[in-house]
């Protein structure tokens, strides 16, 4: 590549005539745009909307929202299984000499029996 080749590639910007177009890889375009981890004003509003919309499915009311997952539970239990992995943290960190859990207990349930 010539100098000129490569203070264009340091400056993020490739010449066209370099075989690649637009901005080195890596590089944006924009370095002061959206801060990493900004929601999406769409899909904030679209959060929103969902929330509201299950809220009153399970009737208006502080516990809407409870009543209508749980009613999802019992009714559409893989579903909702799906959903809960999804939403829950994947690992638990804590101190080694003070753990956060102490004892797991695992207990099967047949959810079509009503309790």
């Amino acid at each position: 590549m010539s100098d000129q080749a490569d203070e264009a590639v340091a400056s993020g910007v490739v010449n066209n005539s370099e075989k690649q177009q637009g901005f080195a890889p890596g590089v944006s375009g924009n370095p002061a745009g959206r801060p990493k981890g900004a929601v999406n004003k769409t899909t904030a509003l679209l959060k929103d909307a969902i929330l509201l919309a299950a809220q009153k499915a399970g009737g208006d009311g502080e516990e809407g929202l409870v009543n209508y997952l749980t009613t999802q539970a019992q009714t559409n239990p893989g579903p909702f299984m799906s959903l809960l992995g999804k939403v829950l943290p994947m690992t638990v960190a804590g101190d080694p000499n003070a753990p956060l859990i102490g004892e797991i207990t695992v207990t099967i349930v047949d959810p079509l029996v009503k309790s």
